[in-house]
């Protein structure tokens, strides 16, 4: 029985061929490569020998629609794509693999660019987030990205590191500009360390470059293609940032749901009790992206809760009382909170300019609950409010506001009793039951 065709992706750049990818060079009867890569391979040792079988084709449809009328013949011709580096890695492997199945392909990958530019600068990466922000040279038929830029401020305050693949319109300098223009700059508070970028340029080449710099200066500057970007999170500790940041976050369980009250500093007994803040971020069914409104944010407890859940959730907390104030920014401090911003004023007023929200959490009022959610529900397209009560009778203003309001509304109660140690014996007591009303439209 004839052998079956198979196409085989071999990729380069950085290395010598290995025996296996070299004799598949030598014997392919056609070697696609695309201009960029057919100058790449023009180094190797290789060329000289096969230089009459390359064919070059830079746009990926093509590529695919030569291979396969290549592989569908009846004669067996080898056929061998270049590729960047390792194929399967944010590469034209997937493509290949999902065209012509995984049994009608052999993949030999050379080293990853992502994984040289680490080496350059001497920094582990096995702790690093990686995306992709190359969608091909065609702008207008450019392929939709898991990420985009904007998202890069979210991953980075997960991770604290990442490795991002770029293109022209995706570059250095957008990624930069995308750090210095987040509605909350990253860190967040003076004295929490800073943002480090490199721009590892043109690796392999004989003219590669590597910069180092903070997002203002990589923005002031300008890269030649192809280039890979890496951002750390810097605390100050050594070069070794990501193990820092491992460290730090077993520390405070960072990215970890449930603090409790004595980890919060809070004016004695202005704060949502644990049990009843755990039910109130569940109601809120927080999105991972858009404007969270806490109002009458106290300590900042939901705020620091939200914003560790879902980094990146724009959260404000609204409060006007100056302790309360200062207790949220000292709690932003140490939970490293670098997505809550903190708006000095009153309730409805100082909801008049911010940005529209997606889900609010209403835990003061000031006496003006209606006023709130009447605002609320004007800027509000769609999304949940949250509302504590400790009494029926705002209770009753809060249901009424509501429903007057086109919200769609519904109440738990909450109960709770902690146990406590009386005469040797532990007991159960009671604290006062909280209802929390849920708002939807």
């Amino acid at each position: 029985m004839q052998k079956a065709n198979k196409l085989s992706v071999v990729g380069i750049g950085y290395r010598p061929l290995g025996k296996r990818a070299q004799d598949l060079v030598r014997a392919a009867d056609v070697i696609l490569a695309s201009s960029r890569l057919f100058e790449v391979f023009k180094r190797y040792e290789d060329y000289e020998a096969v230089k009459d079988r390359i064919k070059v084709i830079n746009k990926v449809p093509d590529t695919v629609e030569f291979i396969r009328e290549c592989l569908s013949r009846t004669v067996f011709q080898p056929v061998v794509l270049l590729a960047s580096g390792d194929p399967l890695f944010f590469g034209i492997g997937r493509r290949m693999r999902d065209e012509f199945g995984k049994e009608g392909i052999e993949i030999l990958p050379d080293l990853s660019s992502v994984q040289e530019a680490f080496a350059r600068i001497n920094e582990p990466w096995d702790d690093a987030v990686f995306i992709s922000l190359h969608g091909g040279p065609d702008i207008a038929k450019r392929r939709a990205l898991p990420y985009e830029a904007a998202d890069i401020p979210m991953l980075l305050e997960r991770s604290g590191k990442m490795g991002i693949l770029t293109d022209r319109v995706n570059n250095p300098g957008v990624i930069a500009k995308t750090l210095l223009a987040h509605p909350h700059p990253i860190p967040p508070l003076e004295g929490e360390g800073k943002v480090l970028m490199f721009v590892c340029e043109r690796l392999g080449y004989p003219d590669e470059r590597i910069t180092k710099g903070t997002p203002a200066e990589i923005a002031a500057a300008s890269f030649s293609d192809p280039n890979v970007v890496i951002i750390m999170k810097d605390r100050g500790q050594g070069s070794d940032v990501g193990r820092v940041e491992r460290s730090e976050t077993r520390r405070n369980d960072l990215g970890c749901f449930g603090l409790s009250e004595d980890e919060f500093v809070h004016e004695r007994g202005l704060i949502t009790k644990d049990e009843v803040r755990a039910v109130t971020v569940h109601k809120l069914r927080l999105p991972m992206t858009g404007v969270f409104w806490d109002i009458g944010s106290g300590s900042g407890s939901v705020s620091i809760e939200a914003a560790r859940v879902c980094p990146g959730l724009r959260v404000i907390a609204v409060e006007k009382e100056q302790g309360r104030l200062d207790a949220i920014a000292a709690n932003m401090r140490r939970f490293n909170a670098g997505n809550v911003e903190i708006i000095n004023g009153s309730a409805p007023e100082a909801l008049r300019d911010l940005p529209a929200p997606d889900r609010v959490f209403i835990g003061g009022s000031g006496g003006n609950l209606g006023d709130i959610i009447k605002l609320v529900s004007e800027k509000m397209t769609a999304g949940v409010v949250v509302i504590n009560a400790a009494s029926l009778d705002t209770l009753s203003d809060a249901l009424g506001a509501l429903d007057a309001n086109g919200f769609s509304a519904e109440v738990a109660e909450i109960s709770v009793s902690r146990s406590k140690v009386v005469a040797g014996k532990r007991l159960m007591s009671a604290l006062n039951p909280v209802f929390i009303v849920r708002g939807e439209k």
